[in-house]
């Protein structure tokens, strides 16, 4: 059987929008990290926190040569 559907809503406690925003923004760094290398794609990431903090990836091109 599968996950049930939950609905996408703001989160209201400013601490746990704080820890989930930190748990989500390493995923979403990793998984673009993991996509460059796995289909040799160039990959660009900008992510901005509630507070204005930058985050940010940038892949380097590579191919099977290198």
């Amino acid at each position: 059987m599968g996950r049930g559907k939950i609905v996408i809503r703001r989160i209201d406690n400013s601490t746990s929008r704080q820890v989930t925003f930190s748990k989500r923004r390493s995923g979403l760094l990793k998984k673009a990290k993991e996509l460059s290398i796995l289909c040799d794609a160039e990959v660009g990431v900008i992510i901005f926190s509630s507070t204005g903090k930058l985050y940010d990836f940038a892949s380097n091109s590579r191919s099977a040569s290198e």
